[in-house]
């Protein structure tokens, strides 16, 4: 991928190893009732082969992260971690039939100073989905981020992905979308007029979708000021 964003990406990646980088969560897509189901928090760069360790500081500085199992009701189960060598575990188990959607969400994470580098000084908030079938009544996943960036799975055909890119529950248009596979595979998309990205799955392999945006709303967090607000959100397909 050929794009200023990714250029500028790499860049700061050289400098500190935590902004490239992206959250996103890894389950078995098939799940059953009353079967216990693991679930995974990953942080690094997956088409890099980037995965951090849980004790490294660039972990640790996005560790205070909730996760939850959403049923297709959408009743809502808070999940306990737990720290492994380079992931975080849960476990949660389906009582029902439908979609359950996985939510990771991060929005208490240090300010960055990048003015050195021309980009500003912000703050980062992450967000990372998975959906998990069970049954097989298909619904879409969940999208429980109010206050930034998520994406919803409406998909209907197989292998085929439609997604809607929402920032604080409007549809997010002309948006970059990002597919990542392992081995530096990268194809880009853009978000049609209410939100939509449409793509197909070539391969059996695992995927991670990101997309991002930039809020051009000053604030301050843990007594720092910041420029902007940059939200990431990853959608996991295995």
């Amino acid at each position: 991928m050929k794009n200023i964003f990714l250029t500028l990406s790499i860049v700061l990646f050289a400098c500190t190893n935590s902004f490239a980088h992206y959250m996103w969560i890894e389950s078995n897509p098939n799940g059953k009732i009353g079967q216990s189901q693991e679930v995974k928090v990953f942080f690094g760069e997956y088409t890099y082969g980037e995965i951090e360790e849980t004790e490294s500081n660039a972990f640790k500085s996005v560790e205070k992260f909730t996760l939850w199992a959403i049923d297709a009701n959408g009743t809502k189960a808070e999940l306990k971690t737990t720290a492994k060598d380079n992931y975080y575990l849960a476990e949660f188990t389906p009582k029902n039939n439908g979609t359950y959607t996985l939510v990771l969400d991060n929005n208490a994470i240090d300010v960055i100073d990048y003015t050195k580098y021309d980009f500003g000084i912000f703050k980062t908030h992450y967000h990372a989905v998975e959906k998990v079938q069970v049954g097989i009544k298909n619904n879409p996943t969940a999208a429980v981020n109010t206050n930034g960036i998520t994406v919803k799975d409406v998909s209907e055909k197989e292998n085929t992905i439609k997604l809607q890119v929402l920032f604080k529950d409007k549809a997010l248009a002309k948006n970059e979308v990002k597919i990542y596979v392992a081995d530096m595979w990268t194809k880009t998309l853009t978000t049609d007029e209410n939100g939509f990205v449409t793509f197909n799955l070539p391969w059996k392999t695992k995927y991670i979708v990101e997309t991002t945006y930039k809020e051009e709303v000053p604030g301050q967090y843990n007594h720092k000021d910041y420029q902007f607000n940059w939200h990431c959100v990853t959608y996991s397909i295995l």
